[in-house]
């Protein structure tokens, strides 16, 4: 890991609660755009977390896809498909986020989706206990649905023009985000971004250059207290 992205984990890690201080799981969501770097910084944030001590669980809203006939149900290239329908977070909820809950049964399944093959995932569930630190990857997490349940948020800022130049090369699709065929995507995601995610994140930082994120700020208003 470059020294500078080291600085900026660890003091994440610092920012983060103790869950044997807190007597409970410690919920950590990494949230941005498509292509912004989010799985990558959350598993770095969990390996120096553990690196403090404390055990850490890794859950990516990827595993949570609807069917792919719930996901194109307004077509293939509906932006708002693409923002309302991509994820379940009801199973996100049920599965994961209310089992780890004070007074939860302690057992989640990490994903309940293969969506590279549109088929129920066979994974099966896991018992955890009570002092871990759950970290959660993944696009639109300051929703109305989950924001209120991160202890502390991330939201990675990148601009389209860099999100798709690495996604050319790690998925195959055109750089350019005015491409015809990215339409979708950037204009779901700017769906998402009118509601101003940034404001319900802990940190917002710049990760254009993952070598070198930049902490620009805290939130803009304050988180809302508690759980739903």
């Amino acid at each position: 890991m470059h020294p500078d992205r080291l600085v900026v984990m660890r003091a994440l890690a610092t920012a983060v609660d103790d869950p044997e201080t807190v007597g409970r799981t410690v919920m950590v969501g990494i949230d941005g755009v498509d292509g912004a770097g989010k799985t990558r910084f959350a598993d770095d944030l969990a390996a120096v977390l553990r690196d403090t001590g404390r055990s850490v669980v890794r859950v990516s809203v990827d595993g949570f896809h609807r069917p792919a006939a719930e996901r194109y149900r307004l077509g293939r290239h509906s932006p708002v498909g693409f923002f309302q329908d991509s994820y379940d977070y009801d199973a996100l909820v049920s599965e994961v986020l209310a089992p780890l809950s004070p007074g939860g049964s302690r057992l989640i399944r990490t994903a309940v989706r293969d969506v590279t093959t549109d088929t129920a995932s066979d994974a099966p569930a896991v018992a955890v206990p009570d002092d871990v630190v759950l970290v959660v990857d993944g696009i639109f997490l300051h929703r109305d649905e989950l924001h209120g349940w991160w202890d502390t948020s991330v939201f990675l800022e990148v601009p389209f023009v860099e999100t798709f130049r690495r996604m050319a090369v790690r998925d195959g699709c055109p750089p350019d985000p005015s491409d015809p065929t990215n339409a979708r995507y950037v204009e779901g995601q700017r769906l998402y971004l009118r509601h101003r995610p940034q404001e319900r994140a802990t940190f917002i930082i710049d990760n254009s250059d993952p070598r070198r994120p930049v902490v620009h700020r805290p939130a803009l208003s304050p988180r809302s207290p508690g759980r739903p």
